[in-house]
């Protein structure tokens, strides 16, 4: 015998013997009606169905029936369209978004989400494992930020990956900057905290891994040395900022699961934006899909105010480049990445022969030449010099 028909003989069987001690006022309708797992208004309303119609009466009237919330069939069948032919490696949550964003769908995620998996066009995602307490949050933005870059196929149609590079504030999770690169350098680390801190000034402490680019480690050690500064390492340190290195991937938990949410939403968004090059997946970055990405992931922070620090002092440029000294020779001129660099005529000094100056190279290619704070010369990234500066120095 079936389970349901089974179910069914009891639950007439208990509402029997409910209706005949109600019948013989043994108990009250609330009563009879907590027995069976109802409200006694529902029981009396059963009682007078089955007075009328028997054993029948008492067989829920909406089996069979289609409900009037069902979802129409054809705007399921419109969004099982959609995404066969434009969605098809999307999310079911980003999907969604770009139904209601596009395409003036209505219905909400669970049904679409319970419709794809009906037609066997996403499969049901994996239980998840064992609960783990996730580090609390710092409470103020400023206090902490992160940066890292993740190597990734971001824009297909290139056919090689490129590295995305974020940085990130814990407080809230509000990416500052991100935007794509050929390779993780330093360059691409001085330009993530040059827009950050042009943006929303300094902040207390830097938490990133322990590439070569932020740190040294001496061979065989596993610590780093915090004696010897990299280029990253040493702007850090004039600006006041707390350097933090991290030991385990475990411990940059909170941006690998940021770069995973990326990883499913960014190609994605780039494809169908028909996006092919870097300068404009960068573009799109920067106007559209981190906007977005805030509004959405973006969380309040625990208390009210901000940590950031206006920046006061020389331009942020010529802290946050790669500073090398270099001796200038006997004509006058600084060797520097196979570049010859002519220090002109200066007013306060005849020449600089065997002097040593330091050589500010800029994320944009751009070079200059300094002595202390003066400085004497600035170059474009072909290598021409500014003629202004130099008459004026």
């Amino acid at each position: 015998m079936r389970r349901t028909a089974m179910l069914w003989e009891v639950f007439v069987t208990r509402f029997e013997e409910a209706f005949g001690q109600y019948k013989r006022r043994r108990l009250t309708g609330e009563e009879a009606g907590e027995l069976l797992g109802m409200s006694g208004r529902n029981f009396r309303r059963l009682c007078i169905r089955y007075e009328d119609d028997g054993i029948e009466g008492l067989r829920d009237r909406r089996i069979g029936k289609v409900s009037p919330r069902r979802a129409p069939e054809r705007e399921l069948e419109r969004m099982h369209e959609l995404y066969r032919q434009r969605y098809r490696d999307f999310t079911v949550k980003h999907f969604h978004e770009q139904l209601v964003g596009r395409h003036n769908y209505k219905l909400c995620y669970t049904v679409t989400r319970l419709s794809l998996q009906a037609a066997a066009l996403v499969l049901k995602a994996k239980r998840r494992g064992a609960h783990r307490k996730k580090r609390v949050r710092r409470p103020l933005p400023g206090m902490l930020l992160f940066q890292d870059g993740s190597k990734h196929r971001w824009i297909a149609s290139l056919g090689r990956d490129l590295d995305l590079i974020v940085t990130l504030d814990d407080a809230t999770g509000e990416i500052y900057s991100a935007f794509l690169v050929e390779e993780e350098v330093t360059m691409s680390s001085l330009l993530g905290l040059a827009e950050t801190i042009t943006q929303h000034g300094l902040f207390g402490a830097f938490y990133t891994d322990r590439g070569s680019h932020y740190f040294i480690t001496r061979k065989g050690e596993s610590k780093v040395d915090k004696t010897q500064l990299t280029q990253v390492g040493r702007a850090l340190s004039q600006l006041g900022i707390t350097h933090i290195p991290s030991y385990s991937p475990q411990a940059r938990g909170r941006m690998e699961r940021v770069f995973g949410t990326l990883q499913k939403r960014l190609p994605q968004e780039l494809r169908l934006a028909r996006i092919k090059t870097v300068a404009g997946a960068n573009r799109y970055l920067k106007e559209r899909f981190v906007p977005d990405y805030n509004a959405r992931f973006a969380v309040s922070a625990a208390e009210p105010g901000s940590a950031f620090v206006p920046y006061v002092g020389r331009p942020i440029d010529d802290v946050l480049c790669v500073q090398e000294e270099r001796v200038v020779g006997a004509d006058n001129c600084v060797s520097f990445n196979r570049r010859s660099l002519q220090i002109p005529p200066q007013r306060h000094r005849q020449h600089y022969v065997r002097a040593r100056v330091c050589v500010h190279q800029y994320p944009d290619g751009r070079l200059a030449i300094f002595d202390g704070p003066r400085c004497l010369v600035r170059f474009d990234p072909k290598g021409r010099a500014n003629d202004i500066i130099s008459q004026a120095a």
